[in-house]
């Protein structure tokens, strides 16, 4: 299939992707019809989807399976009235209905907003009305079912709010099993006739709100093209096959899903494995992989973290054969520990909610424990200080050069709000807001966000290779680092930590954190290491799961 959307499909090194890579982008591309009827109609009985959860249940569709999902979802929205442009939120957790609902969504040319389960009434208040939501679809669990019913009488944009089961309250219309398997797609002439009309190209499909590391969550659209751009993170640098049985672990409220288990994955052709859970157990997650043979993996960073200190050997995993991760800087300590216990490096890449993988450890490269790997031929990514490129070494700001392109994957904008959407793009480049250096080997490393970065006594310290020295130390399981006021320094380093289990009791240990500054001026430069160490229970988090250093910098203030 990728062959259908590059002018070159294989690479023979990185130095041919680099010079080679270049899309074929079909007119009005629409992922729904130019992808996945297409492998409905090619290869029908083809493994797409095998589903299961922590209750022992187990689904496998085939291609043509989610082509009459997807087209019996039409039908049934299609009847209420959805049409092309209307904004629809979707709280399905890990549920198999998400796949061909999308799949549906990007059919009529409705814009699918994803979002998690863990918002609350006022998270749903501020996005239905930021964004004129018409519907809201959820899995039927009492705790989304009650957010929302506090919500809607907030939200007057919402005309329909749908449930797939199993709880299906009063007010609400249910989207049964039966509607799914068994609904009027292949005979609604609805149908039909969108095939006929094939939204896409640059129709806007797909709407995040940022995770909020700082301020509001912002929303971020992309077109139907952002989907076509996901093909390189997949067969680049998931390195997925036809062959493949991929697992990321994500909720499908966050955009590690389409990057991890939607998109790209399909477009090759690979087989997408959903294990559907609602508590994370490092132990059950390794026995899926293990009873249905997991090939490729892909996990933000918190999630080796567990791994690493689990029994990994007690598992059977010799069919997992590449193992990614992305969403925060992975610490080269559980690198390094994951590899001398799995013999398999983990590739790391970065990307934004705004873009897909623009920065990859791609399958030609070796991987080198902490970097982030090298830019994405796709985007013009640049390394820039003062308004100039950034030499060696130099830590500097990650920008997207967009004077002579706008590349695929990169967002259409801030919705509804251009001066956001200018203070990041202006004069030619997309500025990423985080900072990295690059090695003469022209690998990049992350450094921090811009407004993250300490300055104390003349030195610029990145929060980041400071939290990478503490994770060295076994009774550390988390951390974040921070700036604090200094009459003498302007500012100090801080570390906030989370100790591990069995090292709790340190806290209580006056001299532990001493021992733990002098641990990071063994790890490196001494003037790093933080003057303020706090032990904490839990460090504050966004309902995506990444540090908000921001609220424990406001807290010191």
């Amino acid at each position: 299939m990728i062959e259908h959307f590059l002018k070159q499909a294989e690479f023979s090194s990185m130095e041919d992707f680099e010079q080679h890579f270049e899309f074929v982008v079909p007119e009005k591309f629409n992922f729904a019809y130019d992808v996945m009827d297409r492998w409905a109609a090619e290869q029908p009985e083809k493994l797409a989807l095998l589903w299961t959860n922590d209750k022992g249940e187990e689904r496998r569709y085939t291609f043509a399976d989610i082509k009459r999902q997807s087209d019996n979802i039409v039908s049934y929205l299609v009847a209420l009235g959805i049409k092309k442009d209307d904004m629809v939120m979707c709280i399905l957790k890990r549920r198999y209905q998400f796949w061909p609902l999308i799949i549906a969504l990007h059919k009529i040319g409705a814009v699918v907003i994803p979002a998690t389960y863990l918002l609350t009434d006022k998270d749903i208040v501020y996005r239905c009305n930021e964004a004129d939501i018409k519907t809201i679809i959820a899995c039927g669990d009492k705790d989304i079912l009650r957010h929302i019913d506090l919500a809607y009488p907030s939200c007057p944009s919402v005309e329909h709010r749908i449930s797939i089961g199993p709880e299906v309250p009063e007010g609400w219309l249910a989207m049964t099993e039966d509607d799914v398997q068994n609904g009027n797609g292949a005979t609604d002439p609805a149908v039909s006739q969108l095939r006929q009309i094939h939204y896409g190209g640059h129709d806007h499909m797909i709407m995040y709100f940022t995770s909020g590391t700082s301020g509001e969550p912002k929303m971020v659209i992309h077109d139907y093209t952002y989907a076509l751009a996901h093909l390189t993170t997949a067969a680049f640098w998931h390195n997925v096959t036809p062959e493949s049985l991929h697992l990321t672990v994500s909720d499908t409220g966050w955009g590690k899903a389409v990057w991890g288990k939607l998109y790209g994955q399909w477009i090759v052709g690979a087989a997408v494995f959903v294990y559907d859970h609602d508590i994370f157990r490092p132990a059950d997650i390794l026995k899926k992989m293990e009873q249905y043979k997991v090939t490729s993996f892909c996990a933000p960073p918190t999630i080796y973290r567990y791994l690493v200190r689990e029994d990994l050997k007690r598992y059977d995993l010799s069919s997992l054969k590449y193992v990614t991760t992305a969403g925060e800087a992975l610490n080269p300590s559980v690198s390094d520990k994951f590899y001398d216990i799995m013999h398999l490096r983990i590739y790391e890449g970065f990307g934004q909610t705004e873009t897909t993988c623009t920065l990859g450890t791609f399958k030609w490269m070796k991987a080198k424990p902490g970097s982030m790997g090298k830019p994405n031929p796709q985007y013009d990514i640049h390394l820039m200080v003062d308004g100039r490129e950034a030499k060696d070494d130099e830590v500097g700001e990650i920008v997207v050069r967009t004077a002579e392109r706008i590349p695929l994957g990169l967002f259409n904008e801030y919705y509804r709000n251009p001066e956001l959407t200018n203070e990041v793009w202006h004069d030619g480049y997309y500025h990423t807001g985080d900072l990295a250096r690059r090695d003469s080997d022209g690998y990049f490393y992350y450094v921090g966000r811009v407004d993250d970065v300490i300055k104390s006594a003349g030195y610029r310290i990145g929060p980041f290779e400071v939290e990478n020295a503490l994770m060295t130390h076994p009774a550390v399981l988390e951390c974040a680092v921070t700036a604090v006021p200094d009459e003498q320094r302007g500012q100090a380093v801080k570390a906030t930590v989370v100790l591990a289990k069995g090292w709790e009791y340190k806290k209580n240990v006056h001299s532990f954190a001493h021992e733990l500054k002098e641990h990071v001026k063994r790890m490196t430069a001494s003037y790093k290491a933080p003057r303020i160490i706090e032990f904490v229970d839990e460090l504050p988090k966004t309902i995506s799961g990444k540090i908000r250093r921001v609220e424990i910098r406001e807290k010191e203030e």
